[in-house]
């Protein structure tokens, strides 16, 4: 039986070159994607998420994505908010100085702790911003009550 000396920073250190690695993989592939001209990145839409006594709101930012590449759906107290925005190629890649803006498409999803009316939910997309309204149902507004006096 061997006798190992104990070292108490080893699991750390451990960790550490494993984070490395994983980082140095993740900039190798965006250099390589980088030297063909374009970066390919996920992204996901800013959102607003509010309450109201009547609804709650969602508002995403979708500035350059089609109404057509929209998808809402509500499923089990979840609001599923997918869609893409395209790359569109009117200049060709060698003459980009920087690309920036990330395309591609996306899905967010989040949970909703109030029941709502799924069909009486309206969306409308104005200016590059989506606003969603979901009315609660009615077991889900808070009710007022009378206090009496004897």
């Amino acid at each position: 039986m061997a006798i190992v000396r104990w070292d108490p920073f080893r699991d750390v250190t451990t960790l550490q070159d494993r984070m490395n690695r994983l980082f140095d993989q993740a900039l190798s592939r965006t250099r390589a994607d980088e030297e063909e001209g374009l970066t390919a990145s996920t992204w996901a839409p800013a959102v607003d998420i509010f309450e109201t006594a009547d609804s709650i709101v969602m508002k995403a930012e979708l500035p350059g994505v089609s109404r057509e590449n929209i998808d809402i759906q509500v499923r089990d107290n979840t609001l599923t908010l997918k869609g893409e925005r395209k790359f569109e190629r009117e200049v060709k890649d060698e003459n980009y100085l920087r690309i920036e803006r990330s395309y591609g498409a996306f899905h967010r999803a989040f949970g909703l702790a109030t029941v709502i009316q799924q069909d009486q939910i309206k969306a409308v997309f104005k200016d590059g911003v989506l606003e969603v309204t979901m009315p609660k149902a009615e077991e889900a507004k808070p009710k007022q009550v009378k206090v009496e006096v004897k």
